[in-house]
């Protein structure tokens, strides 16, 4: 289980100091949990505060019992934390065989990673010697990023806004993936997204905005409130002009 405890996060930068995480506290043990908002709210700096790529300027984070809070990115991860960034990584010169192995932190049989790709829709065959190089697309690095996800069997993965930077037919082929991972992975899930789909298939929603959890609870529960609200929004600037 992860625990947030009281964490604020203050950033600085050449106009001074900002808050941007304001003393949020939660915890989570669901299988499949979607952090959502708009832009700028906060839901990448939750991600790398969760990884340890960022400290708290305030509060404690608490992984399975165990304060983290000062643990390194090392650390965390050897603790069963993975952390999946908007934009994958390319790394000329290994292939994707590499990848995944390193993923599993073991020397993973042929026919081993051959089922990782296969449960991310790609064609073993085709990609296991490829390089993770420029010559895969957006889509292409996402799944195998899901697949070394998988390989690894962290006890929570948490993945940034997995649908940025790719077309239309390869988000639609994501969203079956996450629906393979939710139902397939032994740990838990972490999702930044504001993408509906997504947040259709999560056990659990929480909204964050201008730094605070403003929504928290069951999809349909929070999709009608963040729908109802944006109705009101919409009426009411009709109504101003």
């Amino acid at each position: 289980m992860l625990e947030f405890k009281n964490v604020s996060y203050v950033a600085s930068n050449a106009d001074g100091e900002k808050e941007i995480i304001k003393n949020v506290s939660f915890e989570i043990d669901q299988k499949f949990t979607c952090l959502t908002g708009p832009n700028g709210g906060g839901k990448s700096t939750l991600a790398k505060l969760i990884m340890g790529i960022i400290k708290p300027t305030e509060g404690r984070i608490m992984f399975e019992g165990r304060d983290i809070t000062q643990l390194s990115i090392t650390e965390r991860a050897k603790e069963g934390i993975s952390f999946a960034f908007q934009q994958p990584v390319r790394f000329k010169g290994i292939t994707v065989s590499d990848l995944i192995n390193f993923a599993g932190e073991r020397k993973l049989k042929m026919n081993e990673i051959c089922e990782y790709l296969s449960e991310v829709g790609l064609c073993a065959r085709e990609y296991v010697n490829r390089e993770v190089n420029a010559s895969l697309s957006g889509g292409e690095l996402k799944r195998i990023e899901i697949a070394t996800a998988m390989a690894r069997g962290a006890k929570l993965s948490v993945f940034d806004e997995p649908e940025a930077g790719i077309d239309l037919w390869s988000f639609t082929n994501l969203i079956k993936v996450f629906e393979k991972l939710r139902d397939k992975m032994g740990g838990s899930l972490i999702v930044i997204s504001h993408q509906e789909r997504i947040l259709n298939i999560a056990d659990r929603i929480i909204v964050i905005a201008d730094g605070k959890i403003t929504e928290d609870g069951a999809p349909k529960e929070v999709m009608n409130k963040l729908f109802l609200a944006k109705n009101c929004k919409m009426l009411e600037n009709g109504v101003k002009a």
